[in-house]
């Protein structure tokens, strides 16, 4: 998260912190409120792990190999490159 959002959460930035799937299950993106992400692909855990920040509801990631992506999130469906996830749901 930017300076502003990462434990002072400004209201200006969307709340993106949770679990984020795909409609199939396969892809799932933990973004975690100390700005870091872990991405698991299938059965294959931590495939790819790094940082993010928030702006409004645009998000910018850096892969802890220095790969860049951008996400933003729409009517709560987060669009991330070519990937649509949904924040899976909590226990009830």
């Amino acid at each position: 998260m930017t300076a502003k959002a990462h434990g002072n959460r400004n209201c200006e930035n969307a709340d993106v912190v949770g679990m984020w799937v795909t409609a199939d299950g396969y892809i799932r993106q933990e973004l975690l409120p100390d700005g870091r992400y872990d991405e698991a692909r299938g059965n294959r855990r931590s495939a790819y792990t790094g940082r993010y920040t928030v702006t409004g509801n645009h998000l910018d990631y850096v892969d802890d190999t220095g790969f860049t992506a951008t996400g933003d999130l729409r009517d709560g469906v987060l669009h991330h490159e070519h990937l649509v996830l949904y924040r899976e749901a909590g226990p009830a």
